[in-house]
């Protein structure tokens, strides 16, 4: 796991995903329940987009797993070495 005194840059990273997922899941919540034309693509776009910052998040655990052009891809996609809990 990152610790954000060893290694701040690649802390802030992690930081950043998350808080975006946050804000991203916020907008998520408020508009499906204000937007009477909120449908089913527009909840799998925005949780998608959600899944992608966690999915960045967890890649990102480790100081070593840079996130660049060529890790874009594959830390957005859903880990495989995550298992969901109940």
């Amino acid at each position: 796991m990152i610790d954000k005194h060893k290694n701040p840059v690649e802390w802030a990273g992690l930081m950043y995903e998350l808080e975006d997922a946050h804000e991203h899941l916020g907008n998520l919540i408020s508009e499906m329940m204000n937007d009477p034309e909120f449908d089913e693509t527009d909840f799998r776009i925005s949780l998608a987009h959600v899944f992608s910052h966690l999915n960045r998040a967890w890649y990102r655990r480790h100081p070593e797993s840079e996130v660049n052009e060529d890790t874009w891809a594959l830390a957005s996609q859903f880990p495989n070495d995550l298992d969901p809990i109940g």
